[in-house]
């Protein structure tokens, strides 16, 4: 346990911070895990919606630098591709 005063208070803010990312974090791949069952079980209007609300807390945990941006916008490209497939039937 730290000494110092200063060194406290980080130490209390970090332990915040690493719940409240861990809470961010299992958020977001609830939501995404959720996109891909219902892909799964090709109920396309489900699947966009969940997509919405998936893709809204990716932006925002993009935006936070809890995942980096180019990591947000591949899992985005790669969930809004499965929904699109089966949205569209194949030719």
């Amino acid at each position: 346990m730290p000494n110092i005063k200063s060194s406290k208070k980080r130490a209390v803010q970090s332990e915040k911070r690493r719940v409240r990312n861990s809470a961010r974090k299992s958020d977001v791949k609830t939501a995404v895990k959720k996109v891909i069952d219902a892909v799964e079980s090709k109920d396309a209007s489900s699947a966009k919606d969940l997509l919405r609300i998936a893709q809204a807390k990716l932006a925002r945990a993009g935006g936070k630098g809890l995942l980096h941006k180019n990591a947000v916008a591949r899992k985005m490209s790669r969930l809004a591709k499965k929904v699109k497939a089966i949205d569209t039937p194949a030719a």
